[in-house]
């Protein structure tokens, strides 16, 4: 049976590692490079960073002076890349081939795309194209009581913005690789994933989906893994405040029954 995946996220906003909620607070919780070790000695399946300010704040906007100074979100990728022993998927204001291909070159082994793809869906056609569909993630984030496809770019018309189901199966025809369907009203409020949703999405695409948005314990990843087909699921806030959380995840995962890989430390090989 083909394993399912347990995926950390790692939020950047101003350089900062950060907690999330509601897509509109955040939390200071440290810096990238102790997250991604930690997640890499707990042996995770993969890594998604996601820079949410898409590199504009680094080094003199920094205060934490023991922690390591960015000059830019590459030089960021590529000192996470040196520390992480995982595949990486690397999100945050790419709107160009060039962008998506600097971003490969500095260690990324995928690319999230999410407010361009929705501005210039060709550009999904055209990564596919040149990059390989297994490398180009469309992240999708939306609001739970309608079903639209948002954005927090405001320049963006959002009456214009297609509904979740249209635009998943859109981004597949455009040759898109996998989708990350995260849910904005449960971000971060620990209250389950949007099972209803994420479970259609995944039934009605051949690609990969991962499910992300709400997951307050355990049991609300083994709801997805069980009761959804989706391929993947992922988490942020769930995995910074406990030692070895992605190990404890796996284990009661496993325990579970559910195809996951048997937890490991890699710190401990």
């Amino acid at each position: 049976m083909k394993k399912k995946r347990v995926i950390p996220i790692l939020i950047l906003k101003d350089g900062w590692l950060v907690q999330s909620k509601l897509f509109r607070e955040y939390k200071k919780i440290g810096n990238p490079i102790a997250g991604v070790k930690r997640f890499s000695d707990w042996d995770a399946d993969e890594l998604i960073y996601l820079d949410i300010d898409q590199g504009k704040n680094f080094g003199p906007n920094r205060e934490d002076t023991a922690s390591p100074k960015f000059s830019s979100g590459l030089d960021a990728l590529a000192a996470i890349s040196s520390a992480a022993n995982m595949p990486i998927t690397i999100g945050g204001g790419i709107s160009s081939l060039k962008e998506i291909e600097d971003r490969l070159l500095s260690g990324a082994d995928k690319i999230a795309l999410n407010t361009q793809a929705l501005i210039n869906p060709k550009l999904i056609y055209e990564a596919a194209r040149e990059f390989g569909s297994q490398c180009i993630v469309i992240s999708v984030d939306y609001v739970n009581a309608n079903g639209i496809a948002t954005t927090h770019n405001k320049n963006l018309d959002s009456a214009l913005l297609p509904t979740v189901e249209g635009w998943v199966s859109k981004v597949q025809d455009l040759g898109a690789g996998e989708i990350l369907l995260n849910s904005v009203e449960r971000d971060g409020m620990k209250c389950g994933y949007d099972l209803e949703l994420i479970g259609t999405v995944a039934e009605s695409l051949t690609i990969p989906v991962i499910g992300c948005g709400g997951a307050g314990n355990w049991q609300h990843m083994a709801d997805i893994l069980s009761k959804t087909s989706a391929d993947a699921v992922a988490a942020a806030n769930i995995f910074h405040f406990q030692d070895q959380s992605i190990y404890l995840a796996r284990s009661e995962l496993f325990d579970m029954g559910l195809p996951v890989r048997p937890p490991s430390l890699s710190s401990l090989r």
